[in-house]
């Protein structure tokens, strides 16, 4: 059941990297600046639109923090020398640091600087989002090579603002059929790293695209926030309307080359769960089954017990998993080996299920109803040359209907037939052309 061809999903890769390549290096956060120029290259894309909130409006248990805007960020040896330069890397910063323009000893410095040491050549990525506080991030290798003598005195700036301003997410709605709706959401807080997230902000922009040109049973709400703050913001601002909310995506960490893992909603046996199951099952590749668990990435807004929203996410390797999480390795040369074509091959085999797994009624149903003179079935009977093809097309009307009675989707049948579910999806077609069911 493929959707997208294979030069399709590799025009789609190379169109999602070069999004992600445009916004790359914008230093996003929370809020601030470099959020914003990620959000309206999205609307220039897809049209979202571009919704603000306070700072200190309470959204629940939270409140909008404070506007964070970076404009330099450096630290100065006893020479004068910058050993550390925002600059060069984003990722140097703590990100949400407060400003500060100080000389400072090493042996304090050092309680504001953060590396890996298991990974001595990659810069990790630090917020201080809700506690006031500065600091920079580096390699374990530029530490050791800069910080020797705990008498050394330093120059540390950090050119930042935090004041009231706003909190900024982008919102697309496509009309479909019905107003029940397939909720998409992903986030675009994290500066410098691919497969977190900036792979989800592209996949979400790409699917948007299609989205809008097609004719869809289900309408489709697409969400960009910063995670958490946002999702929790997002829901806050719509907590009278989420109830039009079927099944929903958190898309995140689905540019790298591991294999495909769902991680299930919170009741573990949403339609949308089986769904996936499905079309995981179906391509034959290796993949990964992950029950729900309250940690990880906004899923667990969406599902927290107020809500409660079938909600899940499918992505390649889990947040946590890989070791360029959360650091500078997580880059856009790690992005160009990673498989985000195939990804959206995937969504959009979800989503064509979705919207075709319907319940049926049979009109005739006492009796399997004359199919033969309807031209749906052999009319030469006990005929052993019939193709394998043809004996599953019939069978497939016979499964439809003896399990159209509005208690099985076409999905249910599928799995107890194990027919095709695009085969069952035709058979069904056929059988409503000729009147003897009706979708319900």
């Amino acid at each position: 059941m493929q959707i997208l061809t294979d030069t399709e999903q590799s025009n789609a890769k190379s169109y999602m990297l070069q999004l992600m390549e445009e916004v790359f290096y914008k230093c996003r956060s929370l809020t601030g600046e470099g959020a914003y120029d990620t959000l309206k290259m999205i609307q220039r894309e897809i049209g979202i639109q571009i919704n603000e909130v306070e700072s200190g409006k309470k959204v629940f248990d939270w409140t909008i923090p404070e506007e964070w805007n970076i404009k330099d960020a450096y630290v100065l040896n006893s020479n004068g020398k910058k050993v550390i330069d925002f600059n060069d890397n984003n990722l140097h910063i703590l990100n949400y640091s407060s400003p500060i323009n100080e000389r400072v000893k090493f042996g304090d410095l050092k309680n504001h600087l953060y590396t890996l040491p298991d990974h001595p050549e990659w810069i990790p990525y630090k917020t201080s989002y809700y506690q006031k506080n500065w600091g920079f991030c580096l390699s374990q290798n530029q530490y050791d090579s800069i910080f020797t003598d705990e008498e050394e005195e330093f120059h540390v700036v950090i050119d930042t603002t935090l004041e009231n301003g706003v909190l900024r997410y982008g919102e697309l709605y496509i009309p479909g059929k019905v107003d029940q709706e397939i909720l998409i959401s992903t986030y675009f807080c994290h500066p410098s790293m691919g497969n977190d997230n900036l792979s989800g902000v592209v996949l979400a922009t790409f699917l948007g695209k299609l989205l809008k040109e097609k004719q869809n049973f289900y309408s489709y709400r697409i969400i960009f926030v910063p995670e958490t703050i946002g999702a929790i913001t997002w829901l806050y601002e719509n907590r009278d309307s989420v109830n039009n909310i079927k099944h929903g995506f958190v898309l995140t960490c689905v540019g790298d080359k591991g294999d495909l893992t769902l991680k299930k909603t919170r009741s573990g046996n949403a339609e949308v769960d089986k769904v996936v199951e499905y079309v995981l099952s179906e391509s034959g590749n290796d993949y990964n089954i992950i029950d729900f668990f309250p940690g990880g990435s906004d899923e667990r807004q969406f599902s927290s017990p107020g809500f409660d929203l079938p909600v899940c996410s499918l992505m390649r390797s889990m947040y946590w998993t890989f070791p360029e999480y959360h650091t500078s390795a997580d880059n856009l040369e790690f992005m160009e080996e990673g498989k985000i074509g195939e990804t959206a091959e995937y969504y959009l085999r979800v989503f064509h299920i979705l919207e075709n797994n319907k319940f049926y009624r049979n009109l005739k149903p006492y009796g399997e109803p004359q199919l033969g003179k309807r031209g749906l079935y052999r009319m030469i009977g006990a005929n052993k040359d019939q193709s394998v093809e043809e004996f599953f097309n019939e069978m497939a009307m016979l499964w439809i209907l003896n399990y159209s009675d509005n208690k099985h989707t076409l999905l249910d049948i599928t799995l107890k037939s194990e027919i095709p579910f695009n085969q069952l999806l035709a058979a069904a077609n056929a059988l409503m052309e000729k009147g003897l069911i009706i979708e319900t």
